[in-house]
């Protein structure tokens, strides 16, 4: 309740439109308040299916083992499950103008200024994405089995990502809980970074610990170096002063790489190539290498590197002058 207080009187003073977005964001996240069910509950009902009981009693373990092992909060989230009938929580709409890698920002009361927009509709997603895209920006509207409220609400474990199979349930329990840890307003990068950072370490000590071998990255760094080869390809286009038409050609041709890769991620499918692709994935990679670094440094020491990683979080969250956000 809190939250939407806080939430409703900031819409009330920004239109008609702020208003709009606000309220659906508060009726979604009250359906999902209103729809979770402790584990516990669930577990005993005898219309709970066999491979339901196994994964929500596979999601507590992984809880107690972020708590025990990754010493992330042991607070109310993840005790609870809800169906949302649905494959997605929320779709996030990102953009950025058709000649740039910077993200449009939304900027919110609670979360600061974000790198996305997150509804709880598709539809509505679609509709502002429509706008964007009228107004020339490359836009992104791709499904989310998860997010974070940030301690606010106890987040409950959903049927988005429930079935998804041990490993990414793994990884998106230690990364969201890591938000619960350190968050900076108005720095997506840096917050989703981290809590990449905690999840990929979470997941390589949560395999360890059933004697598994460490998870295979070759997928992942292989698309990551792509994105790079793209990212860093338009970087230097940008800067350059050709047509208009000639810097489209060649936008596309940086972009074709990328592709193939998108249809194999989940909530991606059918996306086109774009900066907001790029954009989207930089939000999530682009400093995971200074936390690992940082980590490294602490010689795997989580509360250590939690700390230090505070301690850097305050020095960024120093006021200064902001990047404008997109009405």
């Amino acid at each position: 309740m809190r939250a939407f207080l806080v939430l409703i009187s900031a819409a009330a003073l920004g239109g008609c439109d702020t208003l709009a977005y606000y309220g659906q964001a508060a009726s979604g996240q009250l359906a999902i308040v209103r729809a979770a069910r402790p584990v516990a509950d669930v577990l005993v009902d005898p219309a709970t299916g066999e491979a339901l009981r196994a994964q929500l009693r596979q999601a507590q373990a992984i809880r107690e083992f972020a708590i025990r092992e990754l010493s992330l909060p042991d607070d109310g989230s993840y005790r609870a499950y809800a169906d949302l009938h649905r494959a997605f929580v929320v779709w996030n709409v990102v953009a950025t103008p058709e000649f740039s890698l910077a993200p449009v920002l939304s900027c919110f009361p609670v979360a600061g200024c974000v790198a996305y927009r997150g509804y709880f509709a598709r539809d509505d997603a679609e509709a502002y994405a429509a706008g964007l895209r009228a107004a020339g920006d490359d836009v992104l509207v791709y499904g989310v089995p998860a997010y974070s409220t940030l301690g606010w609400f106890d987040d409950p474990l959903l049927s988005t990502f429930i079935g998804d199979g041990e490993a990414s349930l793994a990884r998106l329990i230690f990364h969201e809980l890591a938000h619960h840890v350190v968050y900076v307003k108005d720095d997506s990068t840096f917050n989703e970074s981290f809590a990449v950072t905690v999840e990929r370490e979470g997941l390589k000590r949560w395999r360890a610990a059933r004697g598994e071998p460490a998870p295979d990255a070759s997928r992942r760094e292989a698309f990551g170096a792509i994105v790079a080869s793209a990212r860093a390809t338009l970087e230097a286009l940008y800067r350059t002063k050709v047509s208009p038409d000639e810097m489209r050609r060649r936008k596309r041709e940086a972009l074709a790489p990328v592709a193939p890769w998108l249809a194999r991620i989940p909530g991606f499918e059918g996306a086109e190539p774009s900066n907001a692709v790029l954009a989207s994935f930089a939000t999530y990679t682009q400093l995971v290498p200074m936390f690992e670094k940082l980590l490294a440094e602490e010689r795997g020491d989580l509360p250590a590197f939690y700390a230090r990683v505070k301690r850097l979080a305050s020095e960024r969250s120093t006021p200064g002058p902001s990047p404008a956000p997109r009405p």
